[in-house]
Formats: C-alpha cells, structure tokens, sequence
C-alpha cells in the first residue's frame, strides 16, 4: 500500500497539531473543539454511508487531528491512553484476537 506521504506516529501527530494549532484551540476552549470533533465525526459518518472513499480518508484525518488537538488540551498522552487501553489484547476480554461476544 502506497501512502503517497511520510507515515506519522501518534506522538509525531499530537506534536504537529500542537505546533500548528494550540493557540487557536486554547482559545475556542475544550468544549468548542470537543463538538468540532463531533462536527467531524459527523462529517465522517456521512462519508462512509456514502461510500466515498476519497472523503472517508479526508474525513478520518479530520477526527484523528482534532483528537490530538482535544488531547493537547486535556494535557493528554494520546499514544499513552490508547497503549494503556488497548495493550495489544481487547480491554474487555484481554484476549488478540478479541473473543468478546459480537454483541458486547
């Protein structure tokens, strides 16, 4: 698979989005980026019910780049978060693959 760019860890992005954006997200505060993240969220969901592989990738950047603004705001280790939750095992049943029943 061809990504056409540099790959990014999740520390790397939370330090970009940190970089470029902090001021302006300190100023709308944690609540107004909380619902841009919604925003785009929403944003996503409509891509994907269209099928829109384009806009589903525009759109995951999206959610994934005001998480670690959100992140940066709540002075929050987004690797670590996700690492601590989901140590390479399911945080419910501990198991990898997940054995959780499928409506769990």
């Amino acid at each position: 698979m061809s990504f056409g760019g540099p790959l990014v860890d999740i520390k790397e992005a939370q330090e970009m989005m940190r970089r470029i954006y902090l001021e302006r997200d300190r100023a709308r505060g944690v609540i107004g980026t909380l619902e841009r993240t919604l925003d785009e969220l929403e944003e996503l969901r409509e891509a994907i019910l269209k099928n829109d592989s384009a806009s589903i990738l525009d759109e995951m950047g999206d959610v994934f780049a005001w998480l670690c603004s959100l992140a940066n705001l709540l002075e929050t280790d987004l690797s670590e978060a996700l690492f601590n939750k989901y140590s390479d095992v399911c945080s419910k049943c501990k198991k990898s693959p997940c054995d959780c029943p499928a409506d769990h």
